[in-house]
């Protein structure tokens, strides 16, 4: 009997051996395939040109990168996409390609401190500061109207423009946007010191677990690796600190400045697009299950968002989480090209 244990237990190790071995080759053959990206990931492809325009702001130069995509059967209409936190303009590949053949000239920019844009050392970022370079992009080029759709984050910096710009906005899109409840209500506070510090724990393995977690539902999909390599290849970076540096500081932003207050001061035509299954909110590991749970139910959400913004509608795409473009496009692009073609 002794023996049968002795045994039993060496092929026990051998079998937990085996599979620790094959963990460290899956997580390094991960590790391998990262491209390392620098600051202004001008060595990584986006879908279209990219150009830049200089900004002069908050007493230093930095460069804001942008897609300007025109089609070529033009319908005069102009339509501006603004990217989530954990994203850049890369990620509306397919909605650009669709829009255009529309007929819409589509812009994508890179807001500071994201994608393409500068990274700065120190930068006060609010989401004024933001829509404010971004009506300079557009002043640069000439478009004196606009419809925004904004994605997660994108969805909080919509809004702050289109309550700052009403005249430039034509029609508002948010799209599983943050800050449709205010987190200062549940969660503690932390400084930007505490999230630089979180930010520069960061590995690919652990990007890619919230991603799944979060907005895939633990679904994944092959697809979606690209999303997770812009932000992991960063960690390659011996500057990388630089990135979790600016990080934290729009953390702090999307945090104490909460726009669900003024959504009924929007004037123009607007369409919530709500992927029900989502879940994302600010701060959930600091806070009770208890008090988890109630947060980021944007299957309640999107229809007290729409009860506040006047003169909108609601579209909830059932069972998908907080990137339908990407993870149920024709159920995104549908009624995005009806509402703007009204």
């Amino acid at each position: 009997m002794a023996t049968y244990l002795i045994i039993k237990f060496k092929n026990m190790k051998i079998i937990l051996s085996f599979f620790f071995i094959l963990a460290f080759t899956i997580v390094n053959a991960q590790e391998q395939n990262l491209q390392w990206l620098d600051l202004m990931l001008s060595n990584y492809e986006y879908p279209y040109k990219v150009e830049h325009i200089t900004l002069k702001t908050q007493q230093q130069e930095l460069q804001m990168g942008y897609m300007n995509v025109a089609s070529k059967t033009p319908n005069g209409k102009t339509i501006m996409l603004l990217h989530g936190k954990n994203f850049n303009g890369a990620y509306f590949k397919n909605t650009i390609a669709t829009l255009t053949a529309e007929g819409y000239r589509v812009i994508v920019p890179d807001q500071i401190g994201f994608g393409t844009s500068s990274k700065p050392n120190y930068y006060h970022y609010t989401f004024q500061q933001l829509a404010t370079n971004t009506k300079t992009l557009l002043d640069s080029l000439k478009i004196a109207k606009t419809s925004v759709l904004g994605h997660s984050m994108g969805g909080m910096l919509a809004t702050r423009f289109a309550l700052m710009y009403p005249d430039v906005t034509e029609k508002l899109i948010l799209e599983n946007p943050i800050g449709l409840e205010d987190w200062k209500l549940k969660v503690p506070y932390q400084t930007v010191d505490w999230w630089y510090q979180s930010e520069l724990k960061k590995k690919p393995e652990d990007i890619k677990a919230y991603q799944l977690k979060n907005y895939y539902d633990n679904q994944w999909k092959p697809e979606y690796d690209v999303w997770v390599n812009l932000l992991a290849g960063w960690t390659l970076n011996s500057d990388y600190p630089t990135i979790a540096w600016n990080a934290a500081l729009t953390y702090d932003m999307i945090f104490t400045q909460p726009v669900v207050y003024e959504f009924k001061n929007i004037t123009c035509p607007t369409l919530l697009i709500i992927g029900t299954r989502d879940r994302t909110a600010l701060g959930k590991p600091l806070v009770s299950e208890e008090v988890r749970k109630t947060m980021g139910l944007y299957n309640e959400l999107g229809k007290l968002t729409q009860q506040l913004i006047p003169n909108s509608k609601l579209v909830e795409i059932p069972n998908i989480g907080h990137l339908p473009h990407i993870e149920s496009f024709d159920n995104f692009i549908k009624p995005l090209k009806a509402f703007l073609a009204n």
